[in-house]
């Protein structure tokens, strides 16, 4: 493994078990077998490292849900079980539950901008359940198929305020809103 790599690992164990807070960087080189200083040739900051840790985390986290869900779970049901998947998963990884973090996760937010990322996993996920579910008549016709994706977008909007709604609050606000739209798009009575 090279050392750039080495890093990387260390610095996922730690985060993992410590925290972000709680790791340094004087940890992580010494747990790489590194000076302190090499570890600046490969990330500028115990942020950047964190980040593409997060980054590579939630990756892994976003696919492991998608593998597991039954999709032939009803429409209403299977987006409530892939929320509550996502919270308990976020609540339960010290590296993911850091999006929670105030003083961290303006900056994470940030860094997905830096690095232009969306997840497209999940939009093709529940776009394609889109496609299905109107296909077997389990969704309203009456929305346009380009719309369809972007209730749930709409709920990324309302994580980037989380701090606004209080974090306390914001993982029921995001399960009981996307059960909502869910209620909403599969209630044919008008």
């Amino acid at each position: 493994m090279d050392k750039k790599t080495i890093i990387f690992h260390c610095g996922s164990e730690l985060f993992r078990s410590k925290g972000f807070k709680d790791t340094n960087i004087s940890d992580i080189a010494k747990m790489a077998g590194i000076a302190v200083g090499t570890f600046y040739n490969y990330y500028p900051s115990k942020e950047k490292l964190f980040f593409e840790i997060y980054r590579k985390e939630n990756e892994t986290l976003k696919k492991r849900i998608v593998e597991s869900l039954d999709m032939s779970q009803d429409p209403v049901a299977l987006v409530r079980t892939l929320v509550e998947q996502n919270i308990r998963a976020m609540n339960s990884n010290k590296i993911l539950k850091e999006w929670y973090n105030r003083d961290l996760f303006r900056e994470l937010e940030h860094y997905y901008e830096e690095v232009g990322e969306e997840d497209d996993s999940i939009r093709s996920l529940y776009t394609g359940l889109f496609k299905k579910w109107r296909a077997e008549g389990k969704i309203r016709t009456d929305i346009d198929d380009e719309l369809l994706p972007t209730f749930f977008e709409s709920l990324a909007y309302i994580d980037s305020h989380k701090e606004e709604i209080g974090i306390q609050h914001f993982p029921q606000v995001v399960q009981y809103l996307a059960e909502f739209i869910m209620k909403g798009l599969t209630d044919f009575q008008k």
